[in-house]
């Protein structure tokens, strides 16, 4: 199959940019002809503010070279990633005028918030759920706290929400989870072109599980529940330890706590290969998010090395774990069901051998390179095949 494949690289690397690698590559190591079309937030400060807001309504450069690139190598299907700020919505017209499908992964909550994570204030927001105009998030200044720039997004969402862009130019749209799928439903893209596709992971091996403690891997930020990990773990410490693993805001409140909290280790960044060592020996892999969550990799690092994973009872989390069979689940923001969960994955607590067999077969069943690309090839030719059905934009 041919394959354009279109990003926006943002300025700092994140889990969308790997993602896109590894697809790519996954797809050229099964024969398939792929493309890249990449443009990088690197070149965001050489706009003006009045042509960086028009590149992110429409960009007509983006328009014209993902048409000639698509028509060039004779692209069946072109799938976008990221869009913002740069390509633009734009260039899904040029990809379906070039005749071919158009798909677009939903990394995050971009379509329906203009902060993109459907969270404000400390608790998942809905505000502008299915609003055709976002106001409130621009109200809120929710992208990068700043009302001017989040009203630029506000304006580009309320723009192609009135053209019907969403409805229009894309064949398929690939949500991570089905509680994902839900909410895009719910704030108005069509609902028989949502479909569910995990991400994936090339398999690390199974681990021992022998190390005797909890591990939290991630950013050290309000939303990803550090302090309510912080307030559970004087509670916890005594029956089994914790290793945290990341950087972020909150490393200073998670240095003292490591300070005073015997059993308690901050570990601060490590390289990725560190990184799925300490999951594998961990006897469970810590969740404590407050927000929705996109797609945790770090779940399908815990469930490929065989680790069961602790998290909370919110969004995507409740939906990739299995409460009593892939991990526990605890009530979102409350340090004492926390703690209490911890006493119930201890190593001795009598369940953790079927644990790691259900996790390690999870990862088997649902996160492999060769179900994921069955999965993409599918999405695809349901593309291709809406692509035959829909009728030709005048010239």
């Amino acid at each position: 199959m041919r394959v354009l494949l279109v990003h926006n690289f943002y300025q700092q690397p994140g889990g969308e940019d790997e993602v896109f690698r590894a697809e790519r590559d996954l797809l050229r190591a099964h024969g398939h002809e792929v493309h890249e079309f990449i443009l990088h937030n690197d070149a965001v400060p050489t706009y003006g503010k009045l042509a960086l807001a028009s590149a992110t309504l429409w960009n007509r450069e983006a328009h014209r070279a993902v048409g000639r690139l698509a028509r060039l190598k004779r692209a069946e299907v072109v799938h976008f990633h990221n869009t913002f700020p740069l390509v633009s919505p734009a260039a899904y017209y040029a990809a379906r005028d070039a005749g071919a499908a158009v798909v677009q992964t939903l990394h995050n909550f971009r379509l329906l918030c203009p902060g993109a994570t459907l969270f404000r204030e400390g608790r998942p927001c809905e505000d502008c759920l299915g609003s055709a105009v976002p106001w409130r998030g621009a109200l809120h200044g929710c992208y990068r706290d700043s009302r001017a720039q989040t009203g630029i997004l506000a304006a580009m969402l309320a723009a192609h929400r009135a053209a019907r862009t969403w409805q229009r130019a894309v064949d398929r749209y690939i949500a991570l989870t089905e509680f994902a799928r839900g909410k895009f439903v719910a704030g108005g893209l069509p609902t028989e072109r949502v479909v569910v596709k995990p991400n994936f992971m090339p398999d690390p091996g199974v681990g021992r599980g022998a190390g005797g403690y909890g591990v939290f891997v991630g950013r050290l930020s309000p939303e990803k529940g550090v302090r309510t990990l912080l307030d559970a773990w004087p509670r916890a410490a005594q029956v089994v330890p914790l290793k945290i693993v990341g950087d972020g805001p909150l490393a200073a409140e998670v240095q003292r706590l490591a300070a005073t909290t015997p059993g308690v280790e901050w570990l601060g960044r490590q390289p990725h290969a560190r990184v799925l060592e300490l999951i594998g020996d961990a006897t469970f892999l810590l969740l404590p998010s407050g927000c929705y969550e996109g797609f945790p990799r770090t779940i399908v690092e815990a469930f490929a090395k065989g680790t069961p994973v602790l998290a909370s009872d919110l969004g995507a989390m409740k939906e990739l774990v299995s409460h009593g069979r892939t991990g526990r689940h605890f009530n979102v923001s409350n340090p004492e069901d926390l703690a209490a969960q911890v006493k119930a994955l201890t190593p001795d607590s009598g369940d953790g051998r079927a644990l790691r067999a259900n996790a390690r077969a999870e990862y088997e069943h649902l996160y492999t390179p060769a179900r994921n690309h069955d999965m993409l090839l599918r999405v695809y030719a349901d593309a291709i095949d809406t692509t035959r059905r829909r009728p030709r934009r005048a010239a």
